[in-house]
């Protein structure tokens, strides 16, 4: 059921979060990323601009046959009439009109230089264009909300002419008048006098949309809620042009679990790591782990003084629960960790160590000295766990070993690259030689690897290795630079990270691979020989 009109979550992703640098939405992607923000319970999502380029159109046109929301009101975006132009002559706002949309958000100039210099008109005529277009809408039948472009800017200029534009568009109908901050460019506690200063000059009902510019979207956003305003604006994740929108998830999290204050369905709120992340997939926008909330970082502790304190209480270094988000506390295992760490996220990775301070203690001391030669183990759990499961047997899980390797480049009169690798293992008593080819040795080596696997283990045909970073360290002690890999690889129900250190990067690359495909089969219920 959908939340109570008395506050709006509005989101602009699929039009203002669209105008992102490299961030490229098919009309796949806009309804798939439609429905997700429709599951999170979010009040209103703006589908774009109709009439102004082919693909809104087209997406407008679906959405009428293909789009069901059960919590949200699709909401058309577009401008007032142009100057001297009859509301009804002007394609831009028929297209509007005729958008099936049963909300319609008209932008408007708020700053008078804007008026003169980017419309050519009168500010007289700019009042009037906005009061015609709100009637044209509603005499139709839309609600119709309205974006005082560069508001603040504009009070700043000429605050008699920007709190006009806010009278004028509530006398004429409109339901919201969202105050934008287009530019980015306020802080919270001027931004919050204004807000706090329309309201008692108006009778309007105001919105805020604020940029990050300033690094403060979210922040401006509260101050203005916490000023009065009761309709919110913002992209799913922050996304936008410059530095991006005020992030709706935050702001979301930030009412409801700060402020107590329900903006979202009941029950929807744990959602917001899900659609987070799965909106990130279809727009192919690496999700940030730092993300307020829902970042994989979010609520990850490394230090051990820190693990120490959330073994009693977790809430002693944690602002919130991380499942009221969805999220989950997760423990990153490095040379500041101690026997609280190991203990936290060996408990996290289902290896139980009994409370044996003597194997702790292994593990610990094992941790700090593979981490002085170039090892991380904090994006590497499958690594780790590995160890864990060693130390605590004194046998190191191993379906096979790798005897001998070679790789080649070789570079031909043609100019094509080739790259092959010969692999020897030993696998279920028999010793066989398998040979792959790639664009480059590890992938080479890889393919090796799996072709001769694939005879003693199938269930590898469903491993496949998607991500490989290599980082080179510093040199030590006048001795070559140390090359560490991170291999991400994955399966049908998810992924794993695992770790490889050696001055050579296709040895690193080789003892990276080697974890990930043994704890590969471990996840598919193989038992080690």
């Amino acid at each position: 059921m959908a939340i109570s009109d008395a506050f709006h979550i509005y989101d602009t992703t699929l039009r203002d979060g669209a105008q992102q640098e490299g961030l490229n939405l098919s009309v796949h992607d806009k309804l798939t990323i439609a429905r997700h923000l429709d599951d999170l319970g979010v009040g209103f999502i703006e589908g774009g601009w109709p009439g102004a380029n082919p693909k809104d159109t087209e997406f407008f046109a679906r959405a009428k046959k293909e789009l069901v929301l059960k919590n949200a009101t699709f909401v058309a975006f577009g401008a007032t009439r142009r100057p001297n132009v009859k509301p009804e002559n002007d394609a831009l706002l028929v297209a509007l009109r005729d958008s099936g949309a049963p909300a319609v958000t008209l932008v408007a100039k708020a700053y008078d230089r804007h008026v003169d210099l980017a419309l050519r008109t009168t500010l007289d005529e700019n009042l009037a264009m906005i009061v015609d277009s709100i009637k044209h809408l509603r005499e139709n039948g839309q609600r119709v909300f309205l974006d005082a472009e560069h508001f603040f800017d504009g009070y700043r200029a000429n605050r008699a002419y920007a709190l006009e534009v806010v009278r004028v568009a509530a006398e004429a109908g409109a339901d919201v008048i969202a105050l934008c901050d287009t530019n980015g460019g306020m802080l919270p506690d001027e931004l919050s006098e204004i807000v706090h200063d329309v309201l008692n000059s108006s009778s309007a009902r105001l919105g805020i949309h604020c940029h990050n510019d300033t690094g403060c979207a979210v922040a401006n956003s509260m101050a203005a809620v916490a000023a009065g305003a009761t309709h919110v604006q913002g992209t799913l994740n922050g996304y936008g042009e410059r530095t991006g929108n005020a992030d709706l998830v935050t702001i979301i999290a930030n009412l409801q679990l700060k402020k107590g204050q329900q903006v979202l369905p009941a029950g929807l709120l744990p959602e917001a790591f899900r659609i987070s992340h799965a909106v990130a997939e279809v727009t192919n926008v690496s999700p940030s782990a730092r993300q307020p909330y829902v970042g994989v970082s979010a609520f990850a502790h490394k230090a051990g003084l820190h693990a120490s304190a959330i073994k009693v209480d977790p809430s002693l270094y944690q602002h919130e629960d991380p499942s009221a988000v969805g999220n989950d506390m997760r423990m990153l295992v490095s040379d500041m960790a101690g026997r609280a760490s190991i203990e936290l996220k060996s408990q996290e990775l289902g290896v139980e160590l009994h409370g044996d301070r003597e194997l702790i203690g292994r593990v610990v001391e094992r941790v700090k000295e593979m981490e002085s030669r170039g090892f991380t183990f904090e994006a590497a759990d499958a690594s780790f766990e590995l160890l864990l499961r060693e130390e605590a047997t004194g046998v190191r899980p191993r379906f096979f070993t790798i005897d001998h390797w070679i790789t080649t480049v070789e570079k031909a009169a043609d100019r094509t690259i080739t790259t092959t690798a010969e692999v020897t293992i030993t696998a279920q008593g028999k010793k066989i030689s398998c040979n792959g080819s790639g664009n480059g040795p590890v992938n080479a080596f890889d393919n090796a690897l799996r072709s001769g696997l694939l005879q003693f283990y199938p269930e590898l045909a469903a491993i496949e290795l998607t991500d490989y970073k290599v980082r080179i360290l510093e040199g030590r002690l006048g001795t070559g630079a140390i090359t560490r890999v991170l291999v991400e690889t994955s399966d049908d129900t998810g992924e794993w990270n695992t770790v490889g250190v050696h001055e050579n990067v296709i040895a690193a690359s080789a003892m990276a691979l080697e974890d990930a495909v043994t704890y590969g089969l471990l996840r598919q219920g193989r038992s080690p020989e």
